[in-house]
């Protein structure tokens, strides 16, 4: 993972406010399918949304730290059971990266 700076933190935090989360993870945890989904959707929009609804803080927090192991991707925002994830392709798609095109 890069090291962010405050203005990139800022500005990534700014995008991915507008956006809604695009995978919910439940009681059945980070089976395939969802790391799928995952995969799918940060190949396609480097930044995500992901609605964590399991147990507490404690579960939410390694449910986290597991995804992003598992995706490549690293936490930008947690608020909540929400986390904003990031994970930079090497050639995104103008019409889908949420990181290119204007919301």
């Amino acid at each position: 993972m890069s090291k962010k700076s405050k203005q990139d933190i800022k500005q990534l935090r700014a995008i991915g406010h507008k956006l809604k989360p695009v995978v919910t993870v439940a009681g059945n945890g980070l089976s395939e399918a969802v790391v799928a989904e995952i995969d799918r959707a940060l190949n396609q929009h480097e930044l995500i949304k992901i609605k964590l609804a399991v147990g507490g803080k404690d579960a939410k927090i390694a449910m986290a730290r597991e995804l992003c192991e598992r995706s490549g991707a690293e936490i930008v925002q947690s608020i909540g059971n929400v986390i904003l994830v990031l994970r930079r392709t090497a050639e995104p798609d103008p019409r889908l990266s949420n990181l290119i095109r204007p919301l």
